[in-house]
């Protein structure tokens, strides 16, 4: 086997690509650029910024995180590489290059499927065919860019021997890194380490690239094979926040950072991630996506290090490793109640600079009245109840229509009814009323009759930030537009044009309240995805579908 040289893993992230594909992840350009910056303070070494030829929005995020978060020095003092997605296409190549060519680190990564099922079916072409294409669009990207990403998509499933001559003459078309996709979930630990070690082992010109793992969770196997893939010689690995992904998801960026620091003399291996920095990448990214992390999910669940059956609790009294493998500290949970109404200015930034803000003077100052706000109705202010404020005041859209006001009577004597005061995009006011099966859907039936989008509720999730009944309670929803229309962004594996869903957070100490900001949210970004900014340009304009 040829020796691998070097102790550190590079962490690609591909939050912003492969993570966007789950349904419901539809992020806005500017939610893309502030997990970006996010990733870039967490230490990722690559960014997968997204999929260029996907959309015009897509090309324009890529473009801009290019311009900004590739040029700006990242803990290790270098900028991360910002990376754009192709298939093995020159339309593609070219609007991957057109997109990162701005950064100081620019990667395009271009792949094409290897094995049977996906040759015969879906790209109908020989074995010898595939080949060279991969030698003709390898060469075409580095004839335009020096770092170029290979991936045999679905590897998992591809004949070994087939994969060795291929990768051998990606390398010699001058690919720098090879991803080895386990496209659809389908190995288990042992058949994927063993296939990263036949690939180190037998692919000519090995030593000249580096071997990358990219997982999927189908079968539950994702971070266990990636591990595996790691302990065979692989020095990247492919992950999103939250595994977020298609189906079952990608492999979880904090699953294999913690693996590999909390067992370190079992992989002996390095990482460039600042570890206290996750716990608020994964909320960002929870609350952009609306896609809630379930109480038991590892490392960043609300139930991951707490402590309920009583021998748990009072082991951890005499000894906290006596159940608890990694401190809340590590990955950014601090439990310490710091701040009351009492509080002033300098505390609040001091603390938000500890959790990782950084506020100028004017958001400073917005966020400041709704700490003293809130801290009149809450004893303490935890980090977490600090975290949902900053989500719910900056984390958001560029905003179309504002709640102004809420008011709502329920109960059991009479109909659920809701008035809503909302601006408009001129700084119009609008005051609308409406009756509903509850107080939710009475306001957001009010809210439907200011906007007049048609849009579906998907899901809807309600979460306490902290215990208590003075919680603040935070919302997140699910939408799609109900009218039939297809946006067109281009899944790369499937060649479809998938209808996309906008997810929507809001918090509030009044959960009517969240749930009203959090489909306001949703509905904003859906205005702003279709360019829709009043009733008008709703009912005329159809939506654009890209060519690929």
């Amino acid at each position: 086997m040829v020796p691998v040289q070097d102790n550190y893993v590079r962490i690609f992230d591909t939050t912003l690509r492969d993570g966007e594909q789950s349904p419901g992840a539809t992020m806005t350009s500017p939610e893309k650029m502030e997990v970006a910056r996010a990733l870039a303070k967490l230490g990722v070494d690559i960014i997968e910024a997204g999929f260029p030829i996907a959309s015009p929005d897509d090309f324009e995020a890529v473009s801009q995180i290019a311009k900004e978060i590739g040029n700006a020095p990242g803990p290790s003092g270098m900028p991360p590489i910002i990376c754009g997605l192709a298939r093995a296409k020159k339309a593609d190549i070219d609007s991957a290059w057109g997109a990162v060519q701005h950064a100081a680190r620019p990667r395009i990564h271009t792949f094409i499927a290897t094995s049977p099922i996906h040759m015969q079916h879906k790209l109908k072409m020989d074995p010898e065919e595939v080949v060279q294409q991969l030698i003709d669009m390898v060469t075409y990207a580095r004839s335009l860019c020096e770092d170029i990403e290979f991936s045999p998509e679905d590897a998992g499933r591809s004949d070994p021997e087939f994969l060795y001559v291929a990768l051998g003459e990606a390398i010699k078309a001058g690919a720098t890194t090879l991803n080895i996709p386990d496209t659809v979930g389908y190995t288990t630990p042992d058949e994927f380490g063993a296939l990263i070690a036949g690939i180190i082992e037998h692919t000519p010109g090995i030593e000249n690239a580096i071997v990358s793992t990219h997982c999927h969770n189908d079968l539950g196997m994702a971070t266990a094979n990636t591990l595996a893939g790691i302990r065979a010689g692989a020095r990247q690995a492919e992950v999103t926040i939250n595994g977020i992904g298609e189906r079952a998801g990608n492999t979880s960026l904090e699953e294999v950072v913690m693996s590999l620091q909390t067992r370190k003399p079992v992989f002996q291996l390095e990482t460039g991630i600042d570890t206290t920095q996750i716990m608020r990448v994964s909320r960002m990214v929870s609350n952009f996506t609306g896609i809630t992390v379930q109480p038991n999910k590892a490392v960043v669940g609300a139930n991951a290090f707490a402590h309920e059956a009583g021998i748990h609790q009072d082991g951890m009294l005499k000894h906290n490793e006596t159940y608890e493998i990694m401190r809340p500290e590590m990955v950014g949970i601090k439990s310490t109640l710091v701040l009351g109404k009492h509080s002033g200015r300098h505390a609040l930034r001091s603390r938000l600079a500890e959790l990782g803000y950084d506020l100028n003077d004017e958001d400073l100052r917005k966020i400041f009245d709704r700490f003293k706000h809130l801290a009149d109705k809450k004893k303490t202010i935890t980090d977490a109840d600090l975290d949902a404020l900053m989500s719910d005041e900056f984390d958001q859209p560029c905003e179309i229509y504002c709640l102004e006001g809420l008011q709502v009577a329920c109960g059991t004597m009479g109909l659920p009814t809701a008035t809503v005061r909302m601006s408009g995009p001129d700084g119009e006011l609008f005051v609308e009323a409406a009756v509903g099966t509850g107080p939710v859907h009475a306001a957001y039936t009010a809210i439907d009759k200011v906007i007049g989008m048609p849009a579906k509720l998907l899901e809807f999730n309600i979460n306490a930030v902290t215990e208590g009944i003075d919680a603040l309670g935070e919302v997140t929803v699910r939408i799609q537009r109900s009218n039939g229309k297809e946006n067109g962004v281009v899944n790369p594996q499937h060649d479809t044009v998938k209808q996309r869903t906008f997810g929507g957070h809001g918090a509030d100490t009044d959960i009517i309240v969240a749930s009203a900001k959090a489909y306001l949210a949703a509905l904003n970004k859906m205005l702003v995805a279709y360019g829709y900014t009043n009733e008008a340009q709703m009912e005329s304009a159809e939506e654009p579908v890209p060519t690929a």
